[in-house]
Order: structure tokens, then C-alpha cells, then sequence
């Protein structure tokens, strides 16, 4: 049996805790980017409800109609109403609809919230397209002040295609506002104020 000399034992140790504090290392980056990296996946897939994000309207129509519901949260420690000007509509896949949604503060000072989304069924969500949204942005009311919000969307064509939706009559979009952590400050608004 030999003995391995104190240097080579030493240099031996470092390279195992060079590896060891790599992996750490590593393991941490993955821990901080695993959240930017699950919402990458979840908005280009559709997966878990999320809404896919496009650039331009379908040029065909399908031939089912779809009720899509419209729902309207606001977290708790945040003083506002907000709701859909409709609850739903029916619609086609690959016609463009804008829905309005209304937010009023009651606060007593100026507040600051921004908007979640989700889409039920869950395996509805990658064909529901978005061309314009106010969600995920950081949203300032002054005390007392209403806005509004449009949302333009439309149902992917390719739903009419997929077995899994063959039994999905009624499709649900889901906003919730949460307050802000740091909020931006509130700039004088104009005569008809709009959820940025």
C-alpha cells in the first residue's frame, strides 16, 4: 500500500473543492434563472395556461364558435375594482376581438399593481393569442382615478385540428392584479387614462 505525499494529497483536496464550489455554483445560477427560463417556456409553448404572444392576426376563420369568458382579480393589499366590460363572447377561431377591462382605485393615496394571466383549460392556452395586453406591466393610479385596458386576442385556427379540443366549448381568460413591490411614480394623467 502506498501513501500519497501531503502535496499531492493537497492539491488532491483543491481540485475536489475547486469541483465542489463549481458545482455549487452552478447549482445556484440554475436556481436564479429557473424562474425567467419556466416563464420562457411557458409563454413560447403555451404550457400551464399561458397565453401565447403573436404579431399578427390569422388570415383564416374557422368554423366553431368558442365562448371565451372573461374573469377579473384583484389581490388582496390592493384597493382597486377591476372587471371585463363583458363577461364573454362567442367567436371563431382566427377572428380578432378587443375586450375592455376597467380598473378604479380607491386608495386614499396613489397605489400601483400589475396584471397575471392565465387561460383555462390549460391546453387551450397555446392556441389563445394575444396581440396586445396590459398584464405584466407596472400599472399606477392615482387615488381614486379609473382606466381602462384593451386586450386584443384571437383562437388560433389550429384548435379546430386538435383532438383535445374537439370537446371544448367555452375557453376562459383569467387576469389577476397583484400590488406592486416598488412602484413607478404616477405621472400626471391625461383626460382618459389607460392601464399601461
Amino acid at each position: 500500500m502506498t501513501v500519497a505525499s501531503p502535496s499531492r494529497q493537497a492539491a488532491s483536496v483543491k481540485r475536489t473543492a475547486l469541483w465542489c464550489a463549481v458545482a455549487a455554483g452552478g447549482m445556484l445560477g440554475l436556481a436564479f434563472a429557473s424562474v425567467p427560463l419556466y416563464n420562457l417556456f411557458c409563454r413560447v409553448t403555451g404550457f400551464d395556461g399561458t397565453p401565447m404572444i403573436a404579431s399578427q392576426a390569422p388570415q383564416s376563420v374557422g368554423r366553431t364558435t368558442i365562448r371565451v369568458r372573461f374573469d377579473a382579480n384583484v389581490a388582496p393589499g390592493l384597493p382597486w375594482r377591476f372587471a371585463p366590460e363583458q363577461t364573454h363572447i362567442d367567436m371563431k377561431p382566427g377572428e380578432t376581438r378587443t375586450i375592455l377591462f376597467n380598473a378604479t382605485s380607491f386608495a386614499r393615496a396613489d397605489t400601483s399593481g400589475t396584471a397575471t394571466f392565465n387561460v383555462y383549460p390549460p391546453v387551450a392556452a397555446q392556441y389563445f393569442n394575444k396581440l396586445q395586453c396590459f398584464c405584466f406591466n407596472d400599472t399606477p393610479l392615482k387615488a381614486g382615478e379609473a382606466a381602462e385596458a384593451p386586450v386584443v386576442f384571437f383562437l388560433d385556427p389550429a384548435l379546430e385540428k386538435d383532438p383535445d379540443m374537439r370537446q371544448i366549448e367555452t375557453i376562459t381568460l383569467s387576469y389577476t392584479f397583484f400590488p406592486t413591490k416598488n412602484p413607478r411614480p404616477v405621472t400626471a394623467a391625461s383626460s382618459t387614462p389607460t392601464l399601461r
